[in-house]
């Protein structure tokens, strides 16, 4: 597979944030670290504004396997006493038709990125709750063609090619709810700014095999809305996930 500027640059940002984590020398155990790969499993909806009207392309999940390239999901967390350290990558790229304005064929391409990088500190540490407050960015990259053909009308296409940063906050609690399980709610807000927002929810359960394994099942939902060129672009993803943590 070749890799586009888009594609190496959201590897390189995912590997610096690694190497942020990662232990600068084998002495420090204090730090705890967990790596997690997983299946994120959404519905997925996209929007651009155009001189022609708006463009909505929907995909569900089922839908999204048949027509999947290629995709990559996984998580790091490093953590210290009160602080930690928390990063998020996800890449997509899908191809799929849809009904589009007036019964017209809408053919859709979407290759989307997006890593978030936090810094948290605990301010509830008790032995059933644990509650972090997070900061940080989520950077999000997209390269989307919409191509509409109309019912008698020409075909034309409109592109939303385009990368930007919002700064980012949250709030993670973890609770334990007895030796085998623990559950995870985490919710952010990000953007602030005129144009662009973002926000996220996850609830999961979380099953402990053992000291280093555990599995995790749960629901996400992930929202991005920017003004690109002056058109309003708009990517959700909502659905289930699986995964699997190891924590060393």
């Amino acid at each position: 597979m070749v890799q586009t500027k888009k594609t190496r640059l959201g590897t390189v940002a995912a590997a610096l944030l690694i190497s942020v984590a990662a232990p600068t020398s084998a002495q420090q155990s204090d730090w705890s670290y967990e790596a997690t790969i997983y299946l994120f499993m959404p519905e997925t909806e996209t929007s651009i504004e155009t001189p022609r009207g708006t463009l909505d392309a929907t995909l569900s999940f089922t839908d999204a396997l048949e027509n999947l390239d290629f995709a990559f999901m996984g998580a790091l967390a490093a953590t210290n006493g009160q602080w930690s350290v928390l990063a998020d990558y996800n890449y997509t790229n899908l191809s799929f038709g849809d009904t589009g304005p007036g019964g017209g064929d809408l053919e859709t391409s979407v290759k989307t990125q997006f890593l978030t990088a936090l810094l948290g500190y605990r301010v509830r540490n008790d032995p059933t709750v644990k509650v972090d407050l997070a900061g940080g960015f989520r950077w999000y990259s997209t390269d989307t063609d919409f191509s509409l053909t109309p019912v008698g009308g020409p075909a034309f296409t409109s592109t939303a090619d385009e990368s930007w940063v919002d700064p980012v906050v949250g709030v993670r609690a973890r609770f334990t709810l007895s030796d085998s399980w623990t559950s995870t709610a985490y919710v952010d807000y990000g953007g602030f700014r005129s144009g662009s927002q973002t926000w996220s929810v996850l609830l999961t359960a979380d099953y402990i095999i053992n000291d280093r394994w555990m599995l995790r099942g749960g629901y996400r939902y992930i929202s991005f809305d920017h003004d690109i060129d002056g058109n309003d672009y708009e990517f959700d993803q909502s659905g289930p996930l699986i995964g699997a943590t190891y924590r060393f």
